[in-house]
C-alpha cells in the first residue's frame, strides 16, 4: 500500500521497481530447479535399483521353487554321518547345504561380477562381455557360447515346468490333447512362441510383464505362508498335510533317498538352475542406466531375500507334511485301532500302510511336486505364481541369451555365426538371435523331462561361474593399473575357491557332461588362439604375459650362463624386413621357438621425415603374418655403421641380449662409394670388438628380393623407399629357406676354429621341418687322411649328426689363372699402381684418393693371406657344393690395417659363383659346444 501510495506521486520509480521484482522472482524459480531435478533423478535411481532387484528375483524365483524345492526337501532331509563306530554326528539339514553351498557359489559370484563390472562402463552383453574383456577373446569366446546356451536351456527348462502344472491341471479337469509327454511338448511350444512374440516387441513391454509376474508371485507367497497357519482339512490331511508338528519335521530330519537317481548331488543338480537367475541383470546391463551401482546392489539383495525365501518354504513344508500318503479319505482310522500301522500318519490318525508297503503312494513330500498349492490357503494361487515364477524366468532367460548372442557376433570372434549379429530398430534387437534361441528352446523343450534338462543346466552355469570368479582372480593378481573397480567388498582368493568349486560340482554332478563342456570349451579356445582375432581390450592375460615376462626377464639375470644352454641371439641388420625376407627366413630358421632374434632397421638421417608414422606396426604385421617370431626395431645413423654401432651397444634387455649380428652380402660393392665400402667393413670390424659372431649371407642365384620391390641401391642393411601400407605387405614373398630342401646336403668348410658356431647352426637348421632330410658335411683342410677319423671321432662326441667328413688334401694346388686374373680385375679399380708413376709419391696419390690401395699394401695382403689358396678354396667350393642346400664358410679376419676395398674383394672371392645360398660365419673364440654333461 505504501508503495502503491508512493507511485501516485512519482510514476516513474515504479518500473525501476517492477524490474527489481521480475528479477528476484526468476532468481527463486531459478534456484528452485535444481532442487526439482535432483529429486527426479533421485526417483529414477531408486527406481531403477528396484527394477534391477526385481528383474533379477523373478529370474532366480522359477519353476526350481514351485515345483522341486519341497520334493528336495523330502529326499535329502537331514543327514546322518557316522565318522566311527563311537562318534554319531547329525548333519545341518541338507536341504539347507544344498541352498547354503549354492548361495555360496552365487553370492561370491555376484561379489566378482560386481569388481569386474565397476572396473569401467558395461555395455550390452552381460556375462559374456564380462569375461571376454577380462580375459580375453581366447576365453571369453567359448564361455559367451556356452553361457547363451545355457541361457536357452533355461528357456526351455522353465517353460517345460510352466506345461507341467498346466498339463496337471488339465488332468484334474478331465482334459487331455494327445498323452501326458505330448501334452507337455505342445503346450510348451505354444508357450516359447507366445513369450518370443512379448521379446520381440522390445524392453518396454518385457519390464512391464516381469513387473506383474513380481506382483502375483508376491501374493502367491502369502497365500503359501497363510495356509500353512490355518488348520488343515479332512482333504488335505488325507493327502498328508497336517500343518505344523514337531514330530513331522523331527521325522523328516533324515534323508530319504529314493529311486536309482536319489543321492546327494543328483539333488543338488536338480536344484541349482533355481540359483542362476543372478546374472539376469549383467546380461541387460546395456538397457540399464547406472550399471554400476545397479549390478552390485541389486543382485546382492536379490540374492538375500530369495535365499529367505527357500529356506522359509523347504523348512515350513519339511515341517507340515510327511513323506507318503494315499490321498484316499477312507484311510482314516477310527477308533482305536491302530495295529500294523506303518509310518508317521498313524500318529495323526491315518493309516497309510498300504501304499507305503506298496510304493504306490501319489501323495506327501516325496511323491507330490503340487505340495506348495496343496499348503496354501486357496489352491489355484499357487498355480497363478507357479506360472509367474516360470514364465517370468523363461522371459528373463528369452531376452538375455540373445543379446549376450548378438555381442559375441559383434566382435567377429566366430566368422560363422556373424550372421547374428544383426540389430533391427531403434535398441538394435536381436531378431535373428531371438529365432536362433527360440528354435533350440523348442528342441529341448520336446524332451519334456524337467529333471536332465536342470541337471544339464547346472553344468553350463558352474563352467560360467567358474570363469568369472576367475576372471575376477586373474585381473586382480595381476594387478594391472587399469584394474580399478570401485566395488571393494570382494577377494580374489575367495574367488578363485568359488572357481575351483564350480569345476568340482559340474564333476561330482554329471561327470560325463563335465568332459563334453570342458572339451568344447578347449575346442573353441584353440580355434580362437589359431586364428588371433584381431581384437585388443586390454585383457588381464595380456597384463599376466607382461608381468610374467618381465619377472623371468629379471630372474634370468641371476643365473649365469652355461655353454649347454647356449643358442645364437641374433641382430639381424634387415632394414624394412619385407625388403629382405631371406635373411629374416634364414635367422627364422635357427632361431624360432629357440632363442632371440632382433630385426634392426637402420634409418638414414635424410629418411627420417619422409618415413611414415605406422612403419613400425607396419613391420610388425609383416613379421606376425609371415609368423616370424622376432621383435622389430628402428634405429635413426647417420650411416650403416654409426647405427649398427649403437643397436650393437644397446639392443636386448639383460640376458637376452643378441651376440651374433647377421647382415646381408653387399653385392653391388664394385659400384658403391668408397665411404659405404668402408661403412660396411668397418661394421664387421665393430662387431668383432663388441665380442660379437658374425654372420653374412650372400643370395647369388636364388631369390633377389631387392628386385621384386623395385629397390634401387646398396644390397646392405639400408632403408629403402618400399611402400609401408599395409596393402603393400599383404603379399608375402617366398623365399629359398621356406621350401623343403629334400635330400640336399648343408655343406660346412671348417677353416678356422671360432669356438664351434660354424657347427652348431647348421644342426639347428635341421631340427626344422624343411631342412629335417639335409646331410651336413664337413670339409677340412689337412694333408693326412687319418684326421678325417679323428675328426669324425670328434663331431660325433659333440652329437651333431655329422653325416660325412671331408679332408681337403689339394687346397695347396695352384688355382686356376682365370680366377687369379678375375680378382686382380675386382681390385683394379681400387689400386693407386703407384709403382707405375714415376715421380709421385703415394702421400700425393693419396691426397686425392684416401681409398685407394697402394702396390704396396697389395703385395703384403697377397703374402699374408696367401691369395692364391684362398682362390683355390673357392674353386673346391664351387666344384663341390655347387647345388647344395646351403654352403657355410668361415669368415676370414684381417687385420685393422687392411683396406676396406681388398677386404671386400676378399669375401666376394670366397663365395663367387655358387647357385646356393652361402653363409660367411665367425664365432667370437667363446666355446658354444661341450662334450660334457656338466
Amino acid at each position: 500500500v505504501e508503495h502503491r501510495r508512493t507511485s501516485l506521486y512519482s510514476s516513474i520509480d515504479l518500473v525501476p521497481q517492477l524490474e527489481y521484482y521480475a528479477r528476484t522472482i526468476k532468481h527463486q524459480q531459478a534456484r528452485s530447479r535444481p532442487s526439482l531435478e535432483v529429486l527426479r533423478k533421485t526417483f529414477e535411481v531408486n527406481h531403477a535399483k528396484t527394477k534391477k532387484k526385481m528383474r533379477v528375483m523373478v529370474n532366480i524365483w522359477g519353476v526350481i521353487l514351485f515345483l522341486r524345492l519341497t520334493w528336495i526337501t523330502s529326499q535329502a532331509g537331514i543327514g546322518e554321518l557316522w565318522l566311527d563306530c563311537w562318534i554319531h554326528v547329525v548333519l545341518p539339514v541338507l536341504t539347507y547345504v544344498i541352498i547354503f553351498i549354492s548361495v555360496l557359489v552365487t553370492s561370491l559370484t555376484a561379489l566378482s561380477i560386481s569388481a569386474i563390472a565397476t572396473n569401467g562402463r558395461v555395455v550390452s552383453g552381460g556375462t559374456y562381455f564380462l569375461i571376454s574383456r577380462t580375459l580375453g577373446p581366447e576365453i571369453g569366446g567359448p564361455i559367451g557360447i556356452m553361457y547363451a546356451f545355457a541361457n536357452t536351456l533355461s528357456v526351455a527348462l522353465n517353460t517345460v515346468g510352466y506345461a507341467e502344472v498346466v498339463r496337471d491341471m488339465m488332468r484334474e479337469l478331465g482334459v487331455k490333447i494327445v498323452d501326458d509327454v505330448n501334452d507337455v511338448r505342445i503346450i510348451g511350444v505354444v508357450t516359447v512362441t507366445v513369450l518370443m512374440l512379448i521379446a520381440v516387441s522390445g524392453m518396454k513391454w518385457e519390464s512391464k510383464t516381469q513387473i506383474f509376474f513380481f506382483l502375483v508371485m508376491m501374493v502367491a507367497f502369502t497365500n503359501y505362508i497363510v495356509g500353512t497357519v490355518l488348520p488343515q482339512s479332512i482333504e488335505k490331511q488325507a493327502r498328508g498335510l497336517f500343518g505344523y508338528k514337531a514330530d513331522i519335521f523331527v521325522e523328516n530330519l533324515a534323508p530319504s533317498w529314493r529311486g536309482p537317481q536319489g543321492n546327494f548331488f543328483r539333488m543338488f543338480s536338480v536344484f541349482f538352475p533355481g540359483a542362476t537367475g543372478i546374472l539376469a541383470g549383467v546380461n541387460i546391463c546395456g538397457d540399464l542406466r547406472d550399471p554400476a551401482s545397479a549390478i552390485p546392489k541389486g543382485t546382492l539383495w536379490a540374492i538375500f531375500w530369495t535365499t529367505f525365501s527357500y529356506l522359509v518354504i523347504s523348512i515350513t513344508a519339511g515341517a507340515c507334511v510327511v513323506r507318503d500318503a494315499s490321498g484316499n479319505m477312507s484311510d482314516i482310522i477310527t477308533g482305536n485301532r491302530s495295529d500294523f500301522c506303518v509310518g508317521l500318519a498313524c500318529q495323526h490318525g491315518w493309516n497309510f500302510t498300504n501304499c507305503i508297503q506298496s510304493q504306490t503312494c501319489k501323495y506327501g513330500l516325496s511323491n507330490s511336486v503340487q505340495i506348495m498349492g496343496q499348503l496354501s490357503a486357496y489352491y489355484y494361487i499357487i498355480f497363478a505364481g507357479i506360472f509367474a515364477a516360470t514364465l517370468s524366468s523363461a522371459l528373463g532367460f528369452l531376452v538375455s541369451a540373445p543379446k549376450v548372442f548378438q555381442c559375441l557376433c559383434k566382435d567377429q570372434i566366430y566368422p560363422f555365426i556373424i550372421f547374428f549379429a544383426k540389430g533391427y530398430g531403434k535398441n538394435h534387437e536381436p531378431l535373428r538371435a531371438y529365432v536362433l534361441c527360440y528354435l533350440i528352446a523348442v528342441c529341448f523343450i520336446i524332451i519334456a523331462e524337467l529333471n536332465n534338462i536342470a541337471a544339464l543346466i547346472s553344468n553350463f552355469f558352474l563352467c560360467s561361474y567358474a570363469l568369472i570368479n576367475f576372471s575376477c582372480f586373474h585381473a586382480s593378481l595381476m594387478n594391472a593399473p587399469g584394474w580399478r573397480p570401485t566395488f571393494r567388498y570382494y577377494s580374489k582368493w575367495a574367488s578363485l575357491f568359488v572357481a575351483v568349486l564350480s569345476v568340482v560340482l559340474m564333476f561330482l554332478f554329471t561327470w560325463w557332461a563335465a568332459l563334453v563342456t570342458l572339451s568344447i570349451i578347449i575346442f573353441l579356445y584353440g580355434y580362437v588362439n589359431y586364428t588371433k582375432p584381431k581384437l585388443n581390450w586390454g585383457s588381464s592375460v595380456q597384463a599376466g604375459t607382461y608381468n610374467l615376462a618381465l619377472s623371468y626377464s629379471v630372474s634370468l639375470t641371476t643365473v649365469e650362463d652355461h655353454v649347454k644352454n647356449y643358442r645364437p641371439q641374433c641382430l639381424v641388420l634387415t632394414g624394412p624386413p619385407n625388403q629382405r625376407p631371406a635373411l629374416v627366413d634364414f635367422v627364422g630358421c635357427f632361431t624360432k621357438n629357440t632363442s632371440l632374434m632382433i630385426c634392426g632397421d637402420i634409418i638414414m638421417e635424410k629418411d627420417r621425415k619422409t618415413r611414415p608414422d605406422n612403419t613400425t606396426d607396419v613391420m610388425v604385421k609383416w613379421l606376425n603374418k609371415r609368423k616370424v617370431r622376432a621383435f622389430y626395431t628402428p634405429f635413426t645413423g647417420d650411416n650403416l655403421r654409426t647405427g649398427a654401432h649403437y643397436l650393437l651397444q644397446a639392443s636386448g634387455l639383460g640376458k637376452l641380449k643378441p651376440d651374433t649380428l647377421v647382415m646381408g652380402f653387399k653385392a653391388n660393392w664394385r659400384n658403391s662409394t668408397p665411404e659405404s665400402i668402408d661403412d660396411y667393413i668397418n661394421s664387421i670390424y665393430d662387431t668383432f670388438d663388441f665380442n660379437y659372431c658374425l654372420c653374412i649371407l650372400r643370395m647369388m642365384d636364388g631369390l633377389d628380393v631387392t628386385a621384386d620391390l623395385d629397390y634401387q641401391g646398396d644390397d646392405c642393411c639400408l632403408l629403402a623407399d618400399a611402400d609401408m601400407s599395409d596393402e603393400g605387405n599383404s603379399d608375402q614373398i617366398n623365399t629359398v629357406f621356406q621350401n623343403d630342401q629334400g635330400k640336399k646336403t648343408i655343406d660346412v668348410y671348417w677353416i678356422a676354429d671360432d669356438g664351434g658356431l660354424t657347427l652348431l647352426v647348421p644342426y639347428l637348421l635341421t631340427r626344422r621341418k624343411h631342412w629335417r632330410r639335409c646331410k651336413v658335411r664337413v670339409f677340412l683342410v689337412g694333408d693326412e687322411q687319418n684326421e678325417e677319423e679323428q675328426m669324425t671321432l670328434l663331431l660325433n662326441r659333440f652329437r651333431l649328426n655329422v653325416k660325412e667328413i671331408i679332408i681337403m688334401t689339394d687346397s695347396e694346388k695352384r688355382p686356376q689363372a682365370k680366377c687369379l686374373t678375375r680378382f686382380v680385375d675386382s681390385v683394379a679399380p681400387f689400386r693407386l699402381f703407384d709403382e707405375q708413376q714415376e715421380g709421385v709419391s703415394v702421400q700425393d696419390l693419396r691426397q686425392s684418393a684416401p681409398w685407394k690401395i697402394s702396390d704396396k699394401e697389395f703385395e703384403v695382403f697377397r703374402q699374408k693371406v696367401s691369395l692364391s689358396r684362398m682362390i683355390r678354396l673357392n674353386e673346391i667350393i664351387r666344384k663341390n657344393s655347387q647345388h647344395t642346400a646351403l654352403v657355410l664358410v668361415s669368415l676370414p679376419v684381417p687385420n685393422r690395417d687392411c683396406p676396406s676395398a681388398l677386404y671386400m674383394a676378399w669375401l666376394d672371392t670366397l663365395t663367387y659363383g655358387l647357385h646356393c645360398p652361402a653363409v660367411l660365419i665367425r664365432g667370437n673364440q667363446q666355446n658354444v659346444m661341450t662334450l660334457y654333461c656338466q
